[in-house]
């Protein structure tokens, strides 16, 4: 035996959120807002990491050229690169009296924590988002079912017609908040990744140069010193 589904029973998202009232039509509206930002914060980060992964290696690939550090620095302060404008902050310390390898350590770890906070911009939106949306959608749900056994008791009546609508929009509640949350963990896990490799790429590269500006440094003083000796 054939059966026909009844349009008017058709289950209708859009319906659900304009028929919903009060505080479930906001927590619906929040949910959604939530999981389209979740989708805007991941391809906007996702191109800024692009953008700053492309211009250290092509930084990195010039520097491959450079005979000694001054040249180095030299390149660094016309390039806009992470991994540059460390190697910037490096050099302002090349003068100092009391110079020393671990006084160079310092003033690279300090331009890359900047560099790091200013690559992992919106991550805490990201993951606020993952943990706090499965909570207001399961508020949502609970909220809805107590809605439901209201009008159990206005209606005198415990039939399907009566619950079925607002335990409908109960349970939409929890499934809008997952549709935020899991794209949220998902974009967060795969972001944080790549910002990892990044700081540990602009760490092992900033250690190279940390050494060959703190070694030729120490060449150009002895050299400095011996001429006035001679003379």
């Amino acid at each position: 035996m054939s059966t026909q589904e009844n349009p008017d029973s058709a289950f209708d998202f859009v319906t659900v959120m304009t028929e919903s009232e009060g505080i479930l039509r906001f927590v619906l509206f929040l949910l959604l807002f939530a999981s389209a930002y979740v989708w805007l914060l991941w391809v906007a980060k996702f191109l800024q990491l692009k953008r700053i992964a492309k211009a250290n290696r092509k930084f990195e690939e010039a520097t491959l050229t450079m005979q000694n550090p001054e040249e180095l620095i030299a390149l660094a302060h016309e390039t806009d690169a992470a991994n540059a404008r460390c190697l910037v902050e490096v050099a302002k310390r090349k003068e100092d009296e009391a110079l020393s390898q671990e006084l160079l350590l310092a003033a690279a770890e300090r331009a890359m924590t900047r560099e790091e906070q200013r690559a992992s911009a919106w991550m805490p939106t990201l993951a606020s988002i993952a943990s706090s949306t499965p909570f207001i959608g399961l508020f949502g749900t609970v909220y809805g079912i107590m809605q439901a056994f209201r009008l159990i008791g206005l209606q005198k009546s415990a039939s399907l017609p009566v619950v079925a609508p607002a335990i409908g929009e109960a349970l939409i509640a929890t499934a809008v908040g997952l549709m935020a949350a899991i794209p949220a963990t998902i974009a967060y896990n795969f972001l944080d990744k790549r910002i990892a490799d990044f700081v540990d790429e602009l760490k092992a590269s900033l250690n190279l140069w940390v050494q060959q500006v703190y070694a030729y440094e120490m060449k150009e003083r002895a050299r400095s010193g011996l001429r006035r000796t001679g003379s």
